[in-house]
């Protein structure tokens, strides 16, 4: 049995996520956070794993995500919850840019 391979979808600009700046897309139906950090671009779910709360207010700093709600911070390589009161970690996707657009895999 042969593994599909993954779908990338394209989302959005290279220049519209600079480091440090988030951008909130739709992917199939889920809402993502595009996030320039570490000379790199992340894909997370847009959804805290806690208070179950939008996290494009949260701050972005050193690789993480803060929950403007409660201010559990995620890592945005992993996703895993660097604080309480979040537990569980949030959804990641891969992420790979091609020319000068942004492709999320789902």
């Amino acid at each position: 049995m042969r593994v599909s391979e993954k779908a990338f979808v394209a989302v959005a600009k290279l220049e519209e996520v600079p480091q440090g700046g988030k951008k909130v897309v739709e992917v199939n139906g889920i809402s993502v956070i595009l996030v320039g950090a570490r000379d790199r671009v992340f894909a997370v779910r847009n959804l805290c794993s806690h208070a179950y709360e939008t996290l494009e207010c949260g701050r972005v700093r050193a690789g993480w995500i803060s929950c403007p709600v409660h201010g559990a911070r995620f890592d945005l390589e992993t996703g895993k919850p660097m604080n309480p009161p979040a537990s569980m970690p949030i959804d990641t996707y891969e992420v790979r840019i091609t020319g000068d657009v942004i492709e999320v895999a789902v």
